[in-house]
């Protein structure tokens, strides 16, 4: 083989920082990203059965966990890493940071390189609006929104423009991040109540969010909460020994979820027996089983997250970045001229890099 006249290919990977992220949100506009995501994420629910699906792959330790959400179909691979530790706060870091790579299954190129954490609260909004467009009463207008950390203004606003949601009552243990919620929804069209407790919070809403942080056993929703109609979408619940739903509350009306095998280790159904009835969202939406039956029913849906909604995410922000030349490329795979000589990267042959060596020896 001729080692020196072949010309060298370049992988081109791009990247996506939270920067870019946010710039193609500014570009497009909020609503248009939420109601393009809900779309991205109904399609490829819609192809549930034509992905490689696992639970995530999780490294639980004393102060959080990190997770691997890997999922794939015949043409497209992705994964995101991600953490949660509730105290990071204190240390001026943030609970959850991410990022994710797409690649194509062929060749396992990697396409896309990109930020996850700003990604990742856009794509779980999208997906509880998803889940509430098909469970939840259509005449909802008050939200309850119980935690009001890093999530809560992306499911306040996604639930505002597509949801029609158009009070919302606030509730956190900590003041301050209620405040912090209040402020930045300043100027929206959103009635904003600040409740005294999360009993408080649930009166008179349609349906109640819960998107809390602490990692533990937790009944901040309860069934004297729950009133006919309510629709719960249960969003904090994302690991073993983590729950913001009383038993109870879960045996009041029919639960959803993601993918079972995930959720019955993660999500509030955790606490229920494993022959404990759910139904996964891609059938509702796909019309094989059934999802609100009546207005006066309770739906639960008991969402963790799940590789899927990721998948979906990437594809969607990768298509807006390439449309608006928004992103950078990332030098991340060698450029080799000869692809079976990697070693040729180092720019020496083997004879140089023993001269230095023997060099380095005499100097001892």
């Amino acid at each position: 083989m001729n080692y020196m006249n072949t010309a060298a290919r370049h992988i081109h990977t791009a990247f996506l920082s939270p920067q870019h992220v946010a710039e193609i949100v500014q570009t497009r506009g909020l609503q248009n990203i939420f109601a393009g995501m809900v779309e991205a994420l109904r399609a490829d629910f819609l192809r549930w059965q034509e992905f490689d699906k696992t639970a995530r792959v999780a490294s639980h330790s004393a102060t959080g966990v990190i997770e691997l959400m890997p999922i794939a179909d015949a043409k497209t691979y992705t994964f995101k890493y991600v953490n949660g530790h509730p105290g990071n706060t204190q240390h001026g870091l943030s609970t959850v940071m991410a990022f994710g790579v797409l690649a194509d299954v062929d060749t396992g190129t990697p396409l896309l390189v990109s930020e996850l954490t700003l990604t990742t609260a856009l794509r779980t909004a999208a997906t509880s609006v998803m889940a509430a467009q098909a469970l939840a009463r259509p005449d909802s207008r008050v939200m309850a929104l119980i935690g009001n950390g890093s999530q809560s203004e992306f499911q306040a606003l996604a639930f505002h423009y597509l949801m029609g949601i158009e009070e919302l009552r606030l509730w956190d243990v900590d003041a301050a991040a209620t405040e912090k919620l209040m402020r930045n929804l300043q100027g929206t069209a959103l009635r904003l109540v600040k409740c005294s407790s999360a009993a408080d919070a649930a009166r008179g809403a349609d349906i109640i969010t819960t998107v809390t942080a602490d990692k533990t056993k937790a009944t901040i929703v309860t069934p004297e909460m729950v009133t006919p109609g309510m629709h719960i979408n249960g969003v904090g619940g994302d690991c073993p020994g983590k729950t913001e739903l009383h038993a109870d509350v879960l045996r009041l009306g029919p639960v959803f979820v993601e993918y079972a095998p995930q959720s019955r280790v993660e999500g509030d159904v955790q606490q229920m027996a494993a022959d404990f009835p759910v139904t996964e969202l891609w059938q509702v939406l796909n019309s094989t089983a059934v999802g609100r039956t009546s207005d006066a029913q309770v739906t639960v849906f008991d969402s963790v997250g799940f590789a899927l909604e990721d998948y979906s995410a990437l594809r969607f922000m990768r298509q807006q970045a390439m449309e608006l030349g928004i992103g950078e490329p990332l030098p991340l795979i060698p450029a080799l001229a000869d692809p079976k000589n990697l070693f040729s990267v180092l720019g020496a042959p083997a004879v140089a890099l023993n001269k230095a060596q023997t060099a380095a020896h005499a100097h001892v």
